[in-house]
């Protein structure tokens, strides 16, 4: 079965992830083993800081595993929504401050944007040999390291399942007005994925008038299954599947939903800082990530890895089973501020 679920994420992530690649050149860097020297000036430094899309409990266990593998080294994992970490590195670095040396985007935009910059340094550990090619920079300048999708759901208290929303289109049925939560484009990346997915699939009609729903807003994907649990809202336009799972796992009475048109998918990105304050622990905790044991508390708190030897829980729907929807990251670059003035044409925020 795990077998199956690998050739489908690898299958199912190839075509875009290709075009995502494709913004660098051809030349390709060699995968970097661990050492003991590399070991020891990592620990000489002390430090490492990671700027973070990823849920705060997945960052501080990240974190955490990382420091019990290297002691010595503190991890300083900060999260916060992607486009929060571009506005932050855009306002350091026109500072000449270099506080970051590595960094996990839910949005692509500033992926491309960083390299295209001459922010970012080329850096492939040994890890990411294991990678599918269409996964990681041919340059060596990011990697995918994890995948999440942006889905729907309920409350089961609130909602019979007979009752439920499956499509996207259900969102907009008059007995949902006043009943919707989802998040923001201007905070989250892997909102904005999701809105440019959905936008390509339905038009920016159907955001028109899931505006008009009177939707709860708030900040972050990982919110939605938040408030779902808490009874605040009986159905979430757009959470993460990582969160939600989470949520769902702790005995939240809250159940998912992959739209039969499609479900946003969300690979984030790592990248290894050129100006990192602490270049050597940056590689070592940028390698640590890809790591099996890094990618197990990942899927351990619900995202998608693409290690073919990391095993996904049995209770966890395939993504062979899930029809994906993937954009165009350079379409999503360029189109960002776009997203982002509709969005708050539609929904006054």
């Amino acid at each position: 079965m795990f077998d199956k679920l690998c050739k489908s994420l690898r299958l199912t992530v190839s075509v875009t992830l290709a075009l995502f690649i494709a913004a660098g050149a051809a030349g390709a860097v060699e995968p970097t083993a661990v050492t003991p020297e590399l070991v020891a000036a990592a620990v000489k430094e002390g430090t490492v800081v990671w700027y973070a899309s990823e849920d705060a409990q997945l960052v501080a266990a990240v974190s955490k595993a990382f420091e019990a593998k290297y002691p010595g080294i503190a991890a300083q994992g900060e999260r916060n929504g992607a486009e929060r970490n571009f506005q932050r590195v855009s306002q350091e670095y026109a500072s000449n401050i270099h506080a970051v040396d590595v960094i996990t985007s839910s949005n692509p935009g500033p992926v491309l944007y960083w390299k295209r910059n001459n922010m970012l340094a080329a850096f492939v550990p040994g890890e990411i040999a294991a990678w599918p090619n269409t996964a990681r920079d041919p340059e060596g300048y990011y990697a995918v390291d994890c995948l999440t999708l942006a889905v729907m759901g309920y409350n089961t208290k609130l909602v019979k399942p007979d009752e439920a929303p499956k499509t996207w289109a259900d969102l907009l049925d008059p007995k949902w007005k006043g009943k919707l939560v989802k998040a923001h484009p201007g905070y989250s990346g892997t909102i904005v994925t999701a809105t440019l997915a959905i936008s390509k699939l339905q038009g920016w009609e159907f955001f028109e008038k899931l505006g008009q729903q009177q939707v709860m807003q708030v900040q972050s994907a990982i919110d939605p299954p938040r408030k779902l649990a808490f009874g605040e809202r009986a159905v979430m336009v757009d959470g993460a599947e990582a969160a939600s799972l989470q949520v769902q796992e702790q005995g939240a009475p809250i159940a998912l939903v992959y739209p039969s048109e499609g479900t946003p998918a969300v690979p984030l990105n790592g990248v290894l800082m050129k100006e990192a304050p602490h270049p050597n622990a940056a590689r070592l905790f940028y390698s640590f990530l890809y790591s099996k044991e890094a990618q197990e508390i990942f899927v351990k708190y619900g995202f998608r890895s693409m290690r073919p030897d990391v095993a996904e829980p049995s209770s966890r729907k395939p993504l062979k089973d899930i029809k994906l929807l993937f954009t165009d990251p350079q379409e999503q670059e360029s189109a960002a501020e776009d997203i982002k003035k509709r969005y708050a044409q539609y929904f006054g925020i």
